[in-house]
């Protein structure tokens, strides 16, 4: 890693990532586009209601990806091969141990998880569908979030990037088969992204098989180590939080959204997720490119290349938001067409959400620059608090703006909380920022 600029190293890493996370989205996104062509908003409904206990199970995939993949750079930084063997082997089996457990957690709990989100009749079935075959799929939907961590994390982004690829196209070509040509509805969504997720997953694996792998392991490998589950767990679980803070807000919105409105505004509200989506995942895709050099940087104890990392990953981030926004308020008829273009009272909802909901997204790119450098440091606390802060700042807002403005307060709650959290957050990264500057640095790539 010493051998080229830090900013030549941060976009070989950042372009593939991104690309990685935009294809990894299309498993969502497509889905979201088939349903809502063929089956309309009480399809964009259904996948809605779902969409919280998915996002809670990619958490868990995300947390041990995370936890492991940093981890592992760690102990490359301080030129501990072994060390990042044993971490890796850990992970993937506590990816696999977690498999089951989820599975179990489904089959009691999902249920229950859609209904209090207000939904019921065809909605409620719909949702049900999805989830049923996430019973049995859990495994690949867990591997396919963390597997291209780790890839990244053994210096392979590019070849994250070709499973990922793979793995989209192969969603794409069953999403159309299965609900535009069988019409099986959620089921052949579902169905979809579960064989597609299990191709990423097996491939994934067994690449740290193989000679191309920095990482080789072999069956002897596999060893749990007890002793690093704390550190992975610690170091991963903010992106779990990320990810429930995520299921969460989309629950409590959902449920605001059948209260004060009608479910045509969840479908909206569903729409607006997919639209989110690829401006999230750039601004995911930066802070995860970040992330392996960062924290192999932070091991090598190179603090000018830690903050020259953080400057051009949260200027992109930030930047980027800013001209998704503009875009969107340029062409808001045109974004939502693409998912649904025969519904008139579901596109209008769905612009006015644009307007209200989404002003200050780009802010959001800042939040996950932030949490994503504490986290690859280990300064677990505060990436914590960043992402539980997300949260609960939401909530006042949440519970205050639709008792003032009915269906237009739930739409701006998310903005206005976002701003506070914003301001909060930008004093702890700059009382930091100095800090490192004002340590002084040793000799750094240029």
């Amino acid at each position: 890693m010493n051998q080229k600029s830090i900013y030549q190293q941060f976009w070989r890493y950042a372009v593939p990532t991104v690309a990685a996370m935009l294809v990894n989205g299309l498993y969502q996104v497509v889905d979201g586009i088939f349903i809502g062509q063929y089956m309309g908003g009480d399809g964009l409904a259904g996948i809605n209601v779902a969409w919280p206990v998915i996002s809670v199970i990619l958490g868990l995939g995300m947390m041990i990806g995370v936890g492991t993949g940093a981890l592992a750079s760690i102990k490359q930084g301080e030129s501990d091969l072994v060390g990042a063997k044993q971490a890796l082997a850990t992970g993937l089996m506590a990816l696999l141990a977690l498999s089951p457990v989820v599975a179990v957690l489904l089959w009691q709990y999902a249920d229950k998880m859609i209904l209090i989100q207000g939904a019921q009749g065809r909605m409620y079935d719909l949702a049900m569908q999805y989830l049923d075959i996430l019973i049995v799929g859990g495994v690949f939907t867990l591997g396919s979030i963390a597997v291209p961590f780790l890839l990244r994390n053994d210096d392979s982004p590019n070849m994250a990037t070709i499973l990922m690829v793979l793995g989209a196209v192969i969603n794409i070509v069953l999403d159309y088969w299965f609900i535009a040509i069988l019409d099986w509805e959620l089921t052949g969504a579902a169905l979809a992204t579960a064989i597609a997720q299990a191709v990423v997953t097996v491939l994934g694996v067994g690449y740290f098989f193989t000679s191309k792998a920095k990482m080789r392991l072999s069956l002897r490998d596999f060893r749990l180590q007890w002793p690093l589950l704390p550190k992975i767990f610690s170091i991963g679980v903010t992106s779990f939080f990320m990810y429930a803070y995520g299921s969460f807000m989309v629950a409590l919105h959902n449920a605001l959204f059948a209260e004060y409105g009608s479910m045509t505004l969840v479908g909206a509200y569903a729409i607006l997720g997919y639209i989110v989506a690829f401006y999230y995942l750039i601004a995911e895709g930066i802070a995860n490119a970040m992330q392996p050099l960062l924290s192999y940087n932070y091991g090598a104890r190179r603090e000018d290349n830690m903050r020259k990392l953080f400057n051009v990953a949260m200027f992109s981030s930030v930047l980027g938001g800013a001209v998704f926004v503009g875009l969107l308020n340029l062409f808001p008829y045109q974004a939502v067409s693409v998912f649904n273009s025969s519904e008139p009272q579901l596109i209008e909802y769905t612009v006015v959400g644009i307007r209200l909901h989404l002003f200050s997204m780009f802010l959001d790119g800042f939040i996950v620059v932030a949490a994503a450098y504490y986290q690859a440091i280990s300064h677990n606390r505060k990436a914590l608090f960043v992402t539980l802060g997300n949260m609960l700042i939401q909530l006042p807002f949440l519970y205050a703006m639709p008792k003032l403005w009915g269906v237009n307060g739930v739409w701006i709650a998310y903005p206005l909380s976002n701003i506070a959290l914003s301001l909060v957050v930008g004093a702890m990264m700059w009382k930091d920022i100095r800090k490192l500057r004002a340590n002084g640095y040793e000799t750094a790539t240029v």
